[in-house]
């Protein structure tokens, strides 16, 4: 555009404006011919873009005034004389941020045209019309009918968009008889049934179906009072514009009461809540509480600057109290408070908080219980730091805390104390006297009791004592790999970033154990900083730039291939304004708070200054002394229930345990159901994990001891009798691999095969799908049950026999796989038989005669059987050490054809004459 317009009136809708709110626009504006449309900067898809341009409803370059009828962006307008305001399809504040500047505008009129329910950021409106139907578009219409207003087939079909999209096709629970009727009025208008349905096609891309798999894959099941809700989140490379249509799709293929989805894009969490129960679980009052908003059956949000995992602990504690409204703030409150006057000094309010643990106190009247405010324990103590501890406490109080009354629901109690951040709620009676206060701990223990627990914020802030590392990565690091760390510390220097190394390399140096799996974390641009280190070591990279993380792979000094994982630390944390070295840390800490146990939330930093600096800012080093597996937060196990088999891994791998708070949550988590609920692709590959752990059988045994393996199946209950056998598997492995053999088994199918000992056929076919297999991997496992089922049936009889001939049992073994030899070694009972066993794996399992078929023939043999037969006399001889060498068993190979007839030891001499052998 070439000059900025200068509207009277404008009509807008909401960010990320879907179908029904443009419809609703173009509706609104034959009603205000004179009002400019204005879309919010970004469409909610790119085909809605599409059909504006085809269908001639997007502005020309260069044009002098604003057309009617023409959508137009924020950019191109100058609101400072906007005088009436019409919103469509909702009447938030916070979904109107492109167009915030109007609603300053003096004397501004705001007329709003709405199908969703009221909320407390709705705007004041001079004109409000609000009717809960299936679409706004549908309240537009209506309007339209009443003033006899005409539509073209081009308006007709973008208005039946918005009514078919918003409806589900009819299809949503919202939708009602006016739905219908409008769309039967539309299609007197000439609306374009044929072209909504190419538009609105829901047929689902590879790349969604691919999203649509990670969602379910995902996906664990939680019963809250009686609610079955299903939670999924995932981590996306780039912004996805149909997330909540597959959040549809997932509701409808889990057959849930309610669906919640959080899918990370960028720096921002979408949120996409669905629900079956709106009376009892309204999920657009709960996306309202983080700036979205939507129906009670379906609503949305999207909240920057916040973490998956805080988000989940909100939402949880949000769906909880929605769900338990019938429990009241007086029931749960914790009573009488200790509360501080307001004539206090500051100093006799920290003592006090001090004295009783408080992080708050309500601040009442002199004299009185009248509740005036709050004051938080840090602000007391920061004003006594401050010589200002003589001062009263009205001074520093917050004056607009949050109060509830005891008859309030939970809900409000969850929102003022997890999403406005207010350290505890003063509850009041009706004159505002306090009778109690709510605590983040009152939440706490309330959740714990119903099996739902929150995260105990545990303060990135917290001082640790420094430590630094470098002497000891010094002493037990190969001299290339400290080089190689030191170069790295360097190059974040030049780049001007900080870069950590973290994790289990971390942990593992700390406990003297060998481990060389270096990842890294920038503060700062991790896909430059890694593409600048492949081109330092002379190799490649291979990134997700969306996703922020890069794969670094070089050749080490030894010609050998290397590879190093380079993440970006996503979020920052800044404890106050120009805290300097605080922010220096406070990303690699928010990235650490991301971790499942304490013991791996390490890093350490590497730029020259500070290079060998220890991260440690959850405590590990102090579990490492005192040998504990600790979860960082208390909703680790809900979030992700897999962490129930890490943390027995780690437990078995280190000789460490579990704290008593874990263990508990473990159980929490069992009892919840969640193990059960997980899907069996990340049940067997967390299975996998245990299995190649240097004695897998203590964890199996630990989640046994839990009721973990009987979650992932009942028929994998660990009895004494798998119990030994998997013991003898152990020791089976563990031999063979001191062997130090070229070929290596498939460690899980053994102990797969021992774990499900027993089972029937269709039995084991149960466990297989339980895990996902497919078809072709469940049919090979099959197979390999019953050949070594039959082998050891065979070597029964073998060892029954008189002759106990070992060429016998050497028929018996060789068409087995690595893997069915090994677990019949692990079942074998006698001695004898484990030792002809490992004599095969180790001597005669690749023993190959020197000659073949070919060698037979030119010894005068005709094609056919015989030739076969004389070569397994010959490896027969083999065997038993005989004919070691190509000329011995040639030899040997003669000598039985002249034996059978087939050659005359004279014609044996002129074939060698003539075949040039003499």
């Amino acid at each position: 555009m070439s000059a900025l317009f200068t509207p009277n009136s404008i009509i807008t809708a909401h960010l990320n404006a879907d179908f029904d709110a443009l419809a609703a626009m173009l509706a609104a504006q034959k009603i205000y011919p004179e009002a400019m449309l204005v879309t919010p900067p970004y469409l909610d898809k790119r085909r809605m873009e599409d059909f504006l341009k085809s269908s001639g409803f997007m502005p020309p370059a260069g044009a002098a005034t604003p057309a009617p009828g023409l959508f137009y962006q924020p950019k191109d307008c100058d609101f400072s004389q906007v005088r009436l305001l019409i919103v469509v399809d909702t009447r938030q504040r916070e979904r109107l941020t492109h167009i915030a500047s109007v609603l300053d505008n003096p004397g501004l009129k705001i007329h709003v045209y709405d199908h969703h329910p009221d909320s407390a950021d709705d705007l004041p409106a001079h004109c409000s019309t609000v009717r809960e139907w299936g679409a706004s578009t549908t309240v537009l219409t209506s309007l339209l009918q009443e003033k006899d207003l005409s539509l073209s087939a081009s308006e007709a079909t973008l208005l039946g968009l918005g009514l078919y999209e918003d409806t589900g096709a009819f299809t949503s629970p919202q939708t009602t008889r006016d739905d219908f009727l409008a769309a039967a009025w539309l299609l007197g208008q000439g609306m374009d049934l044929n072209r909504i349905t190419d538009i609105l096609d829901n047929s689902l891309t590879s790349r969604q179906v691919n999203i649509l798999n990670r969602m379910i894959e995902n996906a664990a099941t939680h019963e809250i009072h009686g609610v079955n809700m299903v939670f999924t989140e995932l981590v996306l490379d780039c912004f996805v514009e149909d997330f909540a249509l597959l959040v549809h799709q997932l509701m409808n293929m889990e057959k849930a009461q309610a669906v919640l989805a959080l899918g990370q894009m960028g720096d921002r969490v979408h949120i996409a809540a669905r629900s079956r129960l709106p009376d009892k679980l309204d999920v657009g009052k709960i996306c309202a509480a983080f700036g979205g908003g939507g129906h009670p059956y379906a609503a949305a949000a999207s909240v920057k600057d916040k973490t998956i995992a805080e988000l989940k602990t909100e939402l949880f504690a949000l769906f909880f109290s929605a769900i338990n409204e019938e429990i009241n703030v007086g029931a749960k409150m914790t009573a009488p408070a200790k509360v501080v006057e307001e004539s206090d000094s500051l100093a006799e309010a920290e003592a006090v908080m001090l004295r009783y643990g408080l992080k708050a106190a309500p601040v009442v009247v002199n004299g009185g219980m009248r509740c005036l405010g709050l004051l938080e324990h840090q602000t007391a103590a920061r004003a006594v730091s401050h010589k200002l501890g003589n001062r009263p406490v009205s001074d520093y109080m917050n004056g607009g805390a949050k109060t509830l009354l005891p008859s309030s629901s939970l809900y409000p109690a969850m929102d003022i104390i997890l999403n406005q951040r207010q350290r505890m709620v003063p509850v009041v009676d009706a004159a505002e006297n306090v009778l109690g206060v709510l605590t983040r701990t009152d939440i706490m223990r309330l959740l714990l009791d119903e099996s739902i627990r929150i995260s105990d914020g545990v303060p990135l802030s917290a001082t640790q004592k420094e430590r630094n590392v470098a002497a000891l990565m010094k002493e037990k690091l190969p001299e290339a790999y400290y080089d190689l760390l030191t170069l790295i510390g360097k190059l974040a220097d030049k780049l001007g970033t900080s870069v950590y190394v973290v994790g289990g390399f971390v942990r593992d140096l700390l406990l003297d154990r060998v481990n060389l799996d270096i990842d890294l974390t920038v503060e700062g641009d991790g896909m430059e900083f890694a593409n600048a280190l492949a081109e330092q070591l002379g190799g490649r990279m291979r990134s997700h730039p969306k996703f922020q993380t890069s794969l670094v792979i070089y050749q080490d000094g030894q010609s050998v291939e290397q590879r190093i994982d380079v993440a970006t630390a996503r979020l920052e944390y800044y404890e106050y304004p120009g805290a300097l070295p605080t922010v220096e840390l406070s990303s690699i800490k928010m990235d650490l708070s991301r971790r499942d146990f304490s013991i791996n939330a390490l890093a350490i930093r590497l730029n020259p200054a500070h290079f060998g600096l220890l991260v440690d800012p959850f405590g590990a080093q102090r579990d490492m002394k005192d040998k504990n597996v600790r979860v960082l937060h208390s909703l680790s196990f809900v979030e992700d229930p897999t962490r129930v088999m890490r943390a027995v891994r780690f437990e078995k791998r280190f000789g460490f345990k579990m704290d008593q708070q874990s263990e508990k949550l473990v159980k929490n988590c069992l009892q919840l159901g969640l193990v059960r609920n997980l899907s069996g692709t990340r049940l067997f590959n967390e299975l996998k994990h245990i299995f190649n752990e240097k004695t897998p059988l203590p964890c199996l045994e630990r989640l046994d001891n839990f009721g973990a393996l009987a979650d992932m199946h009942a028929l994998l209950k660990l009895t004494p009798a798998k119990a030994e056998l998997l013991a003898g598997v152990e020791e089976v492995l563990s031999w063979y691999n001191l062997l130090f053999l070229q070929e290596k088994p498939e460690v899980w199918a053994v102990y797969l095969l021992g774990l499900c000992a027993g089972l029937k056929y269709k039995e084991m076919a149960e466990v297989l799908k339980r895990f996902l297999f497919t078809q072709r991997a469940g049919s090979d496992f099959q197979r390999l049950r019953e050949s070594t089922r039959k082998g050891a049936g065979l070597i029964g009889e073998w060892k029954n026999s008189a002759a106990r001939d070992p060429r016998g049992l050497y028929a018996i073994l060789l068409p087995l796989s690595l893997e069915g030899i090994l677990y019949i070694m692990a079942q074998a009972e006698f001695r004898d038989i484990k030792k002809e066993i490992s004599h095969f794996l180790s001597r005669l399992r690749h023993l190959r005669l020197e000659i073949n078929g070919r060698d037979i023939m030119e010894l005068g043999a005709p094609r056919g059987p015989g030739v076969g037969l004389v070569l397994r006399r010959v490896m027969e001889a083999r065997l038993e050490d005989k004919a070691a060498t190509r000329e011995e068993q040639l030899a040997l190979a003669k000598q039985y054809l002249i034996e059978a007839g087939i050659i005359s030891p004279e014609q044996q001499g002129i074939d060698e004459v003539f075949s040039g052998r003499t």
